[in-house]
């Protein structure tokens, strides 16, 4: 089982506000989806309620709650990280999408991550995503930066591995 973190994050480790995503970038979607898909998703109940059309599709979907009576449609309802954690199975990949205490959570468990930096600071912002220390994560690729030409954001694609994985 490989865990792994995908996320965007802005110049302050900013991640959402008020329950949604700072910003919304077409070359990002599309990367999310195309990193994603044919795997399993595991995330928080409202990273899941936020998504507009629910269940992610051609993805195994978690959904981690502390209400034990929470249900929706093409989803596997956990109540801990560590029930999400045993529904991997060995060999395969989990995509950890949120939200914030769901990434602080997985964070010891990751062997990667995949993240989107936007050369920006958003204000307001009150969802972070954990320091990515460089004692405990290389830098294994990064792309040089891109423009989104519908909000003229800058930003750029990195992955990390864990120090001691490979």
């Amino acid at each position: 089982m490989a865990i792994n973190i995908i996320v965007a994050v802005d110049l302050n480790n900013a991640i959402g506000y008020n329950g949604d995503q700072l910003a919304y970038i077409s070359a990002d979607l599309k990367h999310f989806k195309s990193t994603t898909t044919g795997s399993a998703v595991i995330m928080g109940r409202k990273t899941f309620e936020a998504l507009p059309k629910g269940a992610l599709p051609n993805r195994r979907n978690i959904v981690i709650t502390r209400d034990v009576s929470w249900s929706a449609p093409n989803v596997e309802v956990v109540n801990s990280v560590l029930e999400a954690k045993d529904l991997i199975p060995y060999g395969e990949n989990a995509f950890v999408i949120g939200g914030g205490e769901i990434y602080k959570q997985f964070m010891p468990y990751a062997s990667r991550l995949f993240v989107t930096h936007i050369l920006h600071s958003f204000s307001p912002a009150d969802t972070f995503f954990p320091e990515i220390k460089e004692s405990e994560w290389t830098e294994k690729d990064c792309t040089e930066p891109f423009t989104d030409e519908k909000s003229g954001l800058e930003f750029y694609f990195a992955e990390y591995n864990r120090k001691g994985e490979v």
